[in-house]
């Protein structure tokens, strides 16, 4: 397996919570409850796919690509400055900034300021949005050009490092946690 084949994996993953945050938002929207009697109601849903989002998407699957995939992109010539690895960058700090603010107005949220649900919205429809098209153009546009690039042995090097990150730097098992994690968010919002 080629080492962009694990990160479309992931991608899978977290298209998946970002569908779940965005049918969460709109039930906000239309003042409607998200669990009903689920563990996850309300703010804490809110948090929990916060949670989610730094441990898993940032922590871990940005971690390869900022850690790994990009350093190995720019060794083989592709440029950080004026290239579509700093697009990336960007749009991974931006993602950083929204789920900071979401899960502060969840906070709020929970703690009974009933406006606070508007920050919530604006800023889990926020980040649905930039994640779609940010996965749209690593997978169409900056994975196909690291496996351009990023060819035989250095390719099996990847996919190790992709190994090492997981292991050493996330923990043993994360991966399957936050793969429960993201059931238990898309669960919670069947009821």
């Amino acid at each position: 397996m080629e080492a962009t084949e694990i990160l479309i994996e992931e991608h899978e993953v977290i298209l998946r919570v970002i569908a779940a945050m965005e049918a969460a938002a709109r039930r906000i929207e239309a003042g409607q409850p998200i669990g009903g009697g689920a563990v996850l109601a309300g703010a804490h849903w809110f948090t929990t796919a916060a949670d989610f989002i730094q441990g898993f998407a940032d922590g871990c699957h940005h971690r390869k690509e900022e850690g790994v995939l990009f350093p190995a992109m720019e060794a083989a010539s592709v440029p950080k400055e004026g290239g579509p690895i700093g697009v990336m960058l960007a749009e991974h700090e931006e993602g950083r900034r929204l789920t900071r603010a979401m899960r502060a107005a969840a906070d709020k949220m929970a703690a009974g300021d009933a406006g606070a649900r508007v920050d919530v919205r604006v800023n889990a429809m926020g980040y649905v949005s930039l994640l779609r098209q940010h996965i749209q153009k690593e997978n169409r546009v900056l994975f196909p050009m690291a496996d351009r690039v990023i060819r035989g042995a250095q390719q099996a090097e990847v996919a190790e490092a992709f190994e090492r990150v997981e292991r050493e730097e996330t923990g043993a098992g994360l991966h399957e946690k936050y793969l429960g994690v993201a059931e238990t968010l898309e669960r919670a919002l069947e009821s």
